[in-house]
């Protein structure tokens, strides 16, 4: 049986990516916490994914709903607001159909959930051959987020391994020491759905480059603070190219970044109401 009354939604992008989302999906399939939809926020993709998600529907153990645009070219925040709309829970979770979650990625983000705040995790970058390489089993024992299981496969000694290996005390520690910005990361990251529709969700000028972030920037501006989630709230990324990546984007999505944090605005003109 379904939840009908899921206590999240998380919202998964994604764009013909069927493999790598196959992968996502069943790490959702694999949670510890069980009462959460999965609404995918589909950019314009082919009848593949379709597909895929008509098979994956009768094989997981939660609700999929399936938001879908005409494909125009790199338009995530487009699709994300209307994902936005679609999600029956008052807590949303963002990521990316190229991220499998850590068995307890949604159960950590709803123990740490809190009025007034906004949740940032991180992720650990895979090769290209240990992304193909993870099956449905691996995920299920979850090797992926095994340290020996990636380095007997070639994965490197290095420090930013400790990702997949703290728990508990010694993750939160290293949460608060990080230099890392507790930012809005399109990848990991979760809030109330009340204060992401009070700045009108995504601004929707922004492509690829930091249209995640500047969400983030304007929840701050609204009073909302982050919490660092990077070594407590887990999931690893998947390889692939960017081909929508242009110079053309970064600049303009800078150009509107630095808009806001000089006005200190919250809200969007360009976002879910116009």
């Amino acid at each position: 049986m379904k939840n009908v009354n899921p206590s999240i939604s998380v919202i998964v992008s994604t764009y013909n990516s069927e493999e790598w989302l196959e992968k996502v999906l069943w790490g959702f399939h694999f949670q510890s916490f069980k009462n959460f939809e999965v609404v995918i926020a589909d950019d314009g993709s082919g009848p593949k994914t379709k597909e895929l998600l008509r098979v994956m529907e009768d094989a997981v153990s939660f609700q999929i709903v399936h938001v879908w645009q005409k494909d125009e070219g790199f338009q995530k925040s487009k699709i994300l607001n209307k994902a936005l709309k679609a999600c029956s829970a008052e807590y949303i979770i963002m990521t990316d159909g190229d991220c499998i979650p850590r068995n307890d990625f949604v159960e950590v983000h709803l123990h740490n959930c809190a009025p007034g705040y906004f949740l940032s995790g991180g992720y650990y970058m895979l090769p290209m051959h240990i992304s193909t390489l993870i099956g449905k089993e691996d995920i299920e024992r979850q090797n992926c987020f095994n340290i020996h299981w990636l380095t007997s496969n070639g994965i490197p000694k290095k420090f930013k391994n400790s990702k997949l290996m703290v728990r508990g005390y010694v993750s939160k520690v290293l949460n608060s020491l990080t230099p890392t910005n507790a930012s809005w990361n399109g990848h990991n990251s979760s809030g109330w759905k009340r204060d992401i529709l009070k700045v009108n969700g995504f601004d929707e000028r922004m492509q690829y480059g930091g249209q995640d972030r500047e969400l983030g920037e304007r929840l701050r501006n609204s009073g909302i603070k982050a919490k660092q989630l990077r070594y407590t709230a887990v999931c690893v990324h998947l390889d692939h190219k960017r081909g929508y990546k242009t110079s053309e984007s970064i600049t303009k999505n800078k150009a509107i970044r630095k808009e806001v944090r000089i006005s200190r605005c919250s809200w969007t003109h360009y976002g879910i109401a116009r």
